[in-house]
């Protein structure tokens, strides 16, 4: 997907749920007024989300600056300044609370994925996102998750295979889901298994397959998936755990020897991080009904 087309799509929809038919608050300023304002981080975090910001200010006025102090994957601090944005007054009004929500998204799952990660630092078990995203944000969040130094799944149900419970019981056994999804795949396109037992994670590895997803597998039976598929496979498959992932135990759960651990709640469960934006001190605004 094109990054720039979709940011230009989600600030496009974003700002027509907020103005509608126009900002009546903005009012109150003169339209010539031009005004400059200042974001600031109030707490420690990640910072993301710098291009929805600057294109929610340039959607209504290209003519509208923004200097950055901070970088997209950057950690930032209580009291931070990470930009100043100068242009028209009414502008800077209307277009303030969507930049902000963008911002405080984006940065509020970047720090959350950077937990993870750091979390598990010298393992080598990577964290990686799922589609538990919020509707139209999938792309933004899967950014987020970068900026943090995660890894993205599949951005959707067109790029990967991922076969669960319900399509082994339609496809008849995990090989016949195993086989028909072999023959669709295109060049490139991943195919994954979910396994919720021991027994069937045998059952995947015997019948080839390269990619399974462990789901809510205890620490036992992690390390036990690891050491049996480093016997029963010449080419070792890329394990997976998923369900019931904490920031409390997912250094144990990489201990374990997975590749990777996915979990939703780095874009499903989060709270904004906490930002606002204020206008320099000035005191000459002219009403526009003076």
């Amino acid at each position: 997907m094109d990054l720039a087309a979709e940011i230009k799509n989600n600030v496009s929809q974003a700002l027509a749920e907020d103005i509608g038919t126009g900002d009546l608050t903005a009012l109150l300023i003169h339209a010539g007024e031009t005004a400059t304002a200042t974001v600031i981080s109030r707490e420690n975090a990640v910072l993301c989300g710098i291009q929805w910001l600057e294109a929610c200010f340039w959607h209504l006025s290209s003519e509208t600056t923004v200097h950055w102090f901070a970088q997209d994957g950057e950690a930032i601090s209580a009291g931070q300044k990470l930009c100043e944005i100068t242009g028209s007054a009414r502008v800077l009004l209307t277009g303030e609370r969507t930049a902000l929500n963008f911002l405080q998204l984006l940065s509020a799952v970047a720090t959350q994925t950077r937990r993870y990660v750091d979390a598990v630092a010298g393992t080598g078990a990577l964290i990686v996102d799922t589609r538990k995203t919020v509707p139209g944000l999938r792309l933004a969040q899967k950014y987020a998750v970068k900026c943090g130094g995660g890894t993205n799944h599949r951005l959707g149900l067109y790029d990967g295979i991922l076969i669960k419970e319900n399509h082994i019981i339609a496809a008849g056994s995990i090989e016949h889901a195993l086989r028909a999804a072999e023959k669709i795949a295109a060049p490139g396109v991943f195919v994954q298994i979910e396994v919720e037992t021991p027994d069937d994670l045998r059952v995947a590895l015997n019948a080839g397959a390269k990619m399974i997803l462990l789901d809510n597998f205890n620490l036992t039976q992690l390390r036990e998936a690891v050491a049996l598929n480093a016997r029963l496979t010449d080419k070792k498959a890329v394990l997976e755990a998923s369900g019931g992932i904490t920031l409390e135990n997912v250094r144990a759960v990489a201990e374990t020897g997975v590749d990777r651990i996915s979990i939703g709640g780095l874009t499903k469960d989060i709270k904004a991080v906490d930002l606002s934006m204020r206008f320099s001190e000035k005191a000459d605004f002219t009403n526009s009904y003076d």
